[in-house]
């Protein structure tokens, strides 16, 4: 338990929860099956909320990955409200939606695309579209029957009605770029024709070309059949000589992304197989006893078990579950497994002969504060999470914590129990397998695979614990004591320099927003397709409305200067195309000039709008002109070069800033700007989520960690973490959106994990100095921390192999989280540990009693007596204090049996013997690696002591002695002077 450190012990809260813990973990072991079977019950119970999980699905990516009341949603419902569609006058570029279609992108095989050849290719492909039909019932539904109109006519691919004017003259015709004069009108060929090579305006060369086929949004069931069809046919069965063509539709998205979730069932019980394997191959003994296989095994039905439970019981209240919630089993398994270790850690640090419960009680007593420091941080890191604006991230943090609360639950219940059954069978000293009784030693004649498959039952004789597995001792005797070397301090302290310079740097680097393109699999035909539209056609981005949303007076001149100013404002901005510029008022003054008609007079303006509208059907789809009043209008601008995430997050901040600084009441809407706004606030919104986050858990770690200075260790730890993920995972080319702000969310938790255990293990353990707690520490919990982290790694390691974004995301920042987290709490923390002596503690001075007194006179009045013939030497005085009175007779002239001799200072004993009672305990303690060997008195012990080793002089020498009559015999075992305490 933790001592007085510094003045400024914090064990209040701490010490109650450990004996509580200790209570209750006696209870379980009092009652082990009660606590196995009710988790199964509850499991199969709550497991049948899975019934559910069809209809509690929630896919829809704009519902699930926008900002829940992202502006652009209400820009969305002005615009709807205002400017509503006209079905027999569609266009395109007044949609406030995505709109309804199907499309291809025809790329060249050679270096131009326009020839007769390709656009034959292409003609036929056109052909097959239109011929499509799906059926619904005893309908049949045709791309005629389904189209988008425009004055009764399906709305054509211009491109086409070019080629069919030119026909095999089309490589002669000088297209001019972007617009070419086609008729008595002007066509745009900026979403039509890609990747060109123009001389002036005219074209020389273009890769690519792009068709639409725009659908009725009146009713979206026989759309989507139609579009359905659409993709099982298209493009199958072609032969295509001279174009490569990619398809998608405006359904392909959200179709691919729910096909998502099929690719991670697979992985998730190749996930479960590695776990098992790895907590076996880690419990593992060469003991047929005292082997864990089946500790391990129920210790992972147990996290098992825990999503089962917690996923049940979330469908059944009829919670979301979205595909970033799939992620969650593969760190629940990582979590519930890291529990398992520790607690089977401290089981071994138990007295095999204790009973069980004892032994579970103690257990509990020295992880469960352990465990629910992680825990505790782990699910409120997730609670927290609850208030982004982002429903796919809610989800996913109330499925996980959830989870994690149960696991936790289930860890001290359902595995405690099973420990103590598993306990009671090495009681009984019985083989794990067979479970029939095993001799302890091996009978004599017997071979050494006999003594490994029928034989165990061994511990430690000295401590009656279980024996110290070999990494225990590495970190005991080879990492812990490098580790607190002065050079390799220094060594950890550049390193962690050179680790965080990196890191900030990273954090610089950091790209904003999610790809819609990463929602679908990597082979995935929509993948294909949207890298061939960056390729070709990012030169002209989309076609923003600005929109003028009150009253206003264009008739006048002074606030239509206002207006206009604002106007050239967009123009100047540099992503825009000044000459494209769409705008009924421009139109309407041009009207009026030719008309003569003086529109700077109010009611002449108004009393000729209806006229104009009415002859330029577009426009009247931009005038809210209802009542004699224009509640509102638009006009449209042009954006060009717009092609990654920077570039998007930069037109909607410019855009909206020069909204709001124009004196007349505007706003900016696109149908991307509902994903471009997570741009908005996804950075604000995981600052603060970490900010708070990390408040939280220095909380929670100053109220369960016995000491304030280290809290604070562990919570610097949580921040070097996160700038550390942050900033390798920029590095890594992963991009700071929705999923990873999950992570980064979980970061906070696990980097809290690998800290709080180190950190609580090293205030309460009882070493004298900072350099010994750091080793005793990193002895009780490095291998289990290690164990934990390594389990957790293989637990989401096959998402690597995932072919789609989400899942390889996860994957890359869990994997920096543990790994960051694994180096902080092994190597960093107990390091910048060792420098702060209020950490390691000194034991609190008590009022000596009488005997402590008189003992302390004895052991000076020794000091004294060896300091006559020489300077003392420096030495670790290691304190005895239990020792037995003894009321048998000390020998006066022949040495007693079973009465061990100890010779004092050599000028004051008689015949340098002096008999000591046999009570007393004598011990060596290892000056290197600290182990105590006691050594029992009994009638055939024997014992001799060199008093001349090393050369030293036995004058002044505390040396023990064997039993005297078998002093000179040659076979006993012989002790150095130096290596025995001094009592």
């Amino acid at each position: 338990m933790p001592v007085n450190m510094a003045g400024c012990t914090t064990d209040c809260v701490e010490k109650p929860i450990s004996i509580c813990f200790q209570k209750f973990g006696r209870f379980v072991g009092t009652y082990p099956w009660w606590f196995f079977l009710s988790p199964l019950v509850i499991s199969a119970v709550l497991g049948s909320g899975f019934y559910f999980l069809e209809e509690r699905e929630a896919n829809d990516i704009e519902d699930q990955f926008t900002p829940v009341n992202g502006p652009a949603k209400l820009e969305r419902q002005f615009v709807q409200e205002n400017f509503p569609q006209n079905d027999s006058v569609f266009s395109n570029q007044r949609l406030y939606t995505d709109g309804v279609y199907a499309s291809f992108i025809a790329v060249s095989r050679s270096s131009n695309i326009l020839t007769d050849a390709a656009f034959q290719e292409i003609v036929t492909l056109d052909r097959k579209v239109k011929e499509l039909n799906a059926a619904m019932g005893h309908e049949v539904l045709t791309f005629e029957g389904l189209c988008a109109r425009r004055y009764k006519k399906c709305i054509p691919n211009k491109i086409l009605d070019i080629y069919k004017y030119y026909g095999n003259n089309l490589e002669k015709t000088e297209l001019t770029f972007p617009f070419f004069r086609f008729g008595f009108s002007y066509i745009f060929l900026g979403y039509s024709v890609g990747g060109v090579k123009i001389n002036s305006t005219v074209i020389k060369s273009a890769k690519s070309v792009r068709l639409l086929y725009f659908l009725k949004e009146d009713n979206r069931t026989r759309t989507d059949l139609w579009l359905n069809e659409f993709l099982k046919v298209f493009p199958s069965n072609l032969s295509l000589n001279f174009i490569k063509v990619t398809h998608s539709t405006s359904l392909s998205r959200q179709v691919e992304f729910e096909a998502n979730t099929r690719d991670v069932i697979p992985l998730f019980s190749i996930t479960y197989v590695i776990a098992i394997a790895f907590s076996i191959l880690s419990c593992l003994r060469f003991d047929c006893v005292r082997n864990k296989v089946w500790v391990a095994t129920f210790g992972v039905l147990s996290a098992g078990l825990a999503v089962l439970s917690a996923f049940g019981m979330m469908l059944h209240i009829g919670v979301p579950f979205v595909m970033t919630v799939a992620n969650s089993p593969f760190l629940i398994l990582g979590i519930g497994v890291d529990d398992m270790f520790i607690l089977i850690s401290c089981w071994q640090q138990t007295n095999v002969h204790d009973q069980v419960e004892t032994r579970l009680s103690k257990t509990y007593k020295e992880a469960a504060i352990s465990i629910t420091i992680t825990t505790l941080t782990d699910v409120l890191a997730f609670y927290i999470g609850l208030m982004t604006p982002f429903r796919s991230v809610r989800s996913f943090c109330l499925y996980t914590s959830t989870s994690i609360l149960f696991c936790y639950i289930y860890s001290i219940t359902f595995f405690g129990a099973f420990l103590v059954l598993n306990g009671r069978r090495e009681n009984s000293n019985k083989h794990w397998l067979t479970c029939k009784e095993v001799p302890e030693e091996c009978p004599i004649g017997q071979s050494k695979w006999y003594e490994l498959c029928c034989v165990g039952g061994a511990y430690d004789p000295h401590t009656g614990k279980e024996e110290v597995q070999p990494m225990n001792h590495f970190f005991k005797k080879y990492y812990g004591p490098f580790l607190t070397k002065s050079g390799t301090k220094v060594f950890v302290i550049v390193l962690y320099c050179i680790y965080l310079i990196i890191s900030i740097y990273g954090c610089f680097q950091i790209q904003e927003g999610i790809d819609l393109r990463n929602l679908a699999a990597d082979d995935s035909y929509v993948v294909k397709y949207y890298d061939n539209e960056k390729a070709y056609f990012s030169e002209y981005g989309p076609n923003i409305m600005v929109v003028i949303r009150r009253e206003f007076p264009y008739w006048d001149e002074k606030y239509m200067s206002d207006l206009e100013t604002c106007i050239e404002d967009f123009k100047n901005l540099s992503f825009i195309e000044k000459d494209i510029f769409t705008s009924w008022i421009k139109s309407y003054k041009y009207y009026g000039y030719h008309s003569k008609l003086n529109l700077s007079a109010e009611d002449v303006f108004k009393d000729n709008l209806g006229s104009f509208l009415r002859f330029y059907s577009d426009f009247k789809q931009d005038v809210n002109f209802t009542n004699n009043s224009i509640h509102a209008s638009r006009f449209f601008i042009q954006t060009v070069n717009i092609s990654t995430a920077l570039d998007e997050m930069n037109m909607l901040n410019k855009l909206r800033e020069t909204a709001q600084k124009c004196p007349v009441p505007l706003l900016v809407y696109h149908p991307a700007f509902i994903y471009h706004d997570q741009y908005a606030v996804i950075v604000t919104n995981t600052i603060q989520n970490i900010a708070v986050t990390t408040a939280v858990m220095l909380l929670i770690s100053l109220l369960l960690i016995p000491n304030p200075l280290c809290s604070l260790w562990v919570t610097f730890s949580i921040a070097s973490v996160i700038v550390g993920v942050t900033g390798f995972m920029a590095l890594w080319d992963v991009n700071l959106d929705t999923i990873s702000m999950i992570i980064l969310v979980v970061c906070i938790g696990f980097s809290v994990d690998f800290s709080a255990h180190i950190s609580y293990a090293f205030v309460s353990n009882k070493k004298p100095s900072a350099n010994e707690k750091a080793v005793e520490a990193l002895f009780h919990l490095g291998y289990p921390i290690l164990q934990g982290a390594v389990s957790t790694i293989l637990g989401v390691v096959v998402l690597s192999a995932s072919k789609n974004y989400i899942f390889r995301t996860f994957f890359k920042i869990m994997f920096l989280v543990i790994f960051f987290g694994l180096f902080h709490g092994l190597t960093f923390i107990p390091v910048f540990l060792t420098f702060f002596d209020m950490c390691s503690g000194t034991p609190a001075k008590k009022k000596s009693g009488p005997e402590e007194q008189a003992m302390k006179n004895s052991h000076v009045n020794n000091v004294q007596a060896m300091a006559r013939d020489g300077e003392v030497k420096e030495r670790e005085i290691y304190d005895n204090r239990n020792f037995q009175p003894d009321n048998n007779r000390t020998c006066q002239s022949q040495p007693c049996s079973a009465i061990w001799m100890i010779t004092g200072n050599n000028h004051h004993v008689l015949e340098n013997h002096v008999c000591v009672a046999s009570t007393i305990p004598m011990f060596r303690v290892d000056s290197q690696t600290y182990e105590v060997h006691m050594y029992a008195p009994s009638d055939d012990t024997r014992l001799r002591v060199n008093c001349q080793s090393k050369g030293q002089n036995s004058e002044g020498q505390n040396c023990v002695l064997g039993n005297s009559n078998h002093i000179q015999d040659s076979n006993v075992p012989t002790l150095n002077c130096s290596d025995l305490a001094i009592l």
